[in-house]
């Protein structure tokens, strides 16, 4: 094993005694910081959440909250953490432990250490601009999800509280100032972040690896394909948690710069696959809005903040909720391999339940959305939370219309209500070419509601699926903008 480390509440600590499964949070707590505990093992309670410094995009940093249960402790080799112990102490609160406590925003405890983290990484976010910053007068009423002060309440979203009932925590999260300028994580945000280092990890017959170029991971796939290669380690972490899988050798990519393009082009926007979903959002500013609105209803900023584009296609799931958008966006998928490069439309690329046309020995590269958009867009999930959630049915459409109203082109795709994400070609054949009108919907929400082949489970029955579909198209009209219609 190589020397590695991490940097731990401004202390360098060596990652010892860990293994290739060993978790950032199990790692944490075995060196005394309790602070961050175990709550779901999967990534929806936050109370294991901690802050991660990565880069700004520029030569800053930002401190990103995220899910210490799911990252792999030698994940952090060469990165900066901080913990809530790390925030302040029993002599010096940090204004958000401050603040928590004076609105009593923790009963129990159990949770308050990753709403903490959550809460400071919102209350450092460099572009939080208090409602009033002009100097005007505001009604902040009307606005349920920020506070005067700028907070985004949604920041907290993935974080679950069972004794408060949110409105202490809310409270504090409102009541912050900004950061004084002798604060010390403010200050940091100034200085780059730490760069992706190369990482080998060796024992008991458990690897863990984060090659240094692309060249090597993909001469690793080669070589032993049965490699389980993770990014943002969202699934990697349930696999492990819950399932208690461990693979011999464990690839992680997520730092290769080759795997994290982004490109606005004439003809199509290119996505590197090992951007979080986070960061996608940033770079496109709402340029595609279909995925606008999509990417808020994707899990948790915790979940978000590390989980890749790349990574939710490669999973295949069936309820994968980038998957219905990218559909209706007719984007390809590219693929790479020591032996080159292919794109395949991702329309094609879900091959059964989990399975794809990639191969062991391939990458997901990029994935690229051909330019211009459709002009009519709507992204419709399904699931028992708004927010934090998995869908029971998840819709996204994406309509061309000519002057005089007559749908050109359609493409729908559709989540959870077959073996893989599909497109809705019935639907979209039931359209095109007929007025965009109520009488058309309703009779292609007829068809969309037969479309796929939705099963029973916990989350709903076949038949709540199907109405569930045939419901989505009418609520597209008649929450469609009218200057999308044309007269």
């Amino acid at each position: 094993m190589d020397h590695i480390d991490v940097t731990v509440n401004g202390r360098q600590r060596p990652l010892t005694g860990i293994s290739a499964h060993t978790t950032a949070l199990d790692w944490l707590r075995e060196t005394g910081l309790t602070g961050a505990k175990e709550g779901c093992a999967e990534g929806e309670c936050g109370a294991c959440a901690v802050l991660l410094a990565t880069s700004d995009g520029a030569d800053g940093t930002t401190w990103t909250a995220v899910n210490a249960c799911l990252l792999p402790a030698a994940a952090l080799d060469g990165q900066e953490v901080v913990t809530s112990e790390g925030l302040g102490s029993a002599d010096a609160l940090h204004p958000v432990q401050e603040r928590l406590a004076e609105a009593g925003g923790s009963q129990c405890g159990y949770c308050t250490p990753g709403f903490a983290c959550s809460m400071a990484a919102e209350f450092y976010r460099a572009d939080r601009v208090p409602a009033d910053a002009d100097g005007q007068e505001h009604d902040h009423d009307h606005d349920h999800d920020h506070g005067p002060n700028g907070f985004d309440l949604h920041a907290l979203s993935g974080n679950l509280c069972r004794c408060t009932g949110y409105r202490p925590i809310r409270d504090a999260a409102y009541a912050l100032g900004e950061p004084e300028p002798a604060d010390p994580l403010a200050a940091r945000r100034g200085r780059p972040a730490p760069a992706a280092r190369a990482t080998r990890l060796d024992g008991d017959g458990e690897r863990f690896v984060r090659p240094a170029s692309l060249h090597e991971a993909l001469r690793m796939l080669r070589d032993e394909p049965e490699a389980v290669v993770v990014a943002g380690s969202t699934d990697w972490g349930v696999d492990l948690n819950l399932r208690g899988r461990r693979a011999a050798l464990t690839l992680a990519v997520e730092r290769l710069p080759e795997l994290r393009s982004f490109a606005v082009g004439d003809d199509a926007v290119e996505i590197g696959a090992a951007l979080t979903i986070a960061e996608v959002g940033r770079r496109l500013g709402g340029r595609v809005p279909l995925l606008a609105e999509a990417f808020p209803q994707f899990a948790s900023p915790l979940i978000r903040n590390r989980a890749t584009i790349g990574g939710n296609l490669g999973t295949a799931s069936p309820i994968g909720d980038t998957s219905p958008a990218l559909l209706a966006l007719d984007a390809r998928v590219v693929l790479v391999s020591a032996g080159g490069e292919r794109e395949v439309d991702l329309a094609e690329y879900f091959t059964g339940y989990r399975q794809t046309l990639r191969r062991p020995d391939e990458l997901i590269r990029a994935v690229r959305i051909p330019l211009p958009l459709a002009p009519l867009a709507a992204f419709h999930k399904i699931a028992k939370r708004r927010f934090d959630d998995i869908s029971s049915v998840a819709v996204a459409f994406a309509l061309d219309l000519d002057d005089a109203g007559a749908v050109t082109a359609a493409r729908i795709g559709l989540g959870g209500v077959a073996a893989t994400p599909i497109r809705a070609r019935a639907t979209e054949d039931a359209l095109v070419g007929r007025t965009w009108s109520i009488e058309t919907v309703r009779d292609a929400a007829s068809v969309l509601g037969g479309e796929g082949t939705p099963m029973s489970d916990h989350r709903a029955s076949a038949e709540y699926r199907a109405v569930m579909l045939d419901r989505a198209l009418l609520k597209l009209f008649r929450s469609a903008p009218r200057e999308e219609v044309p007269a």
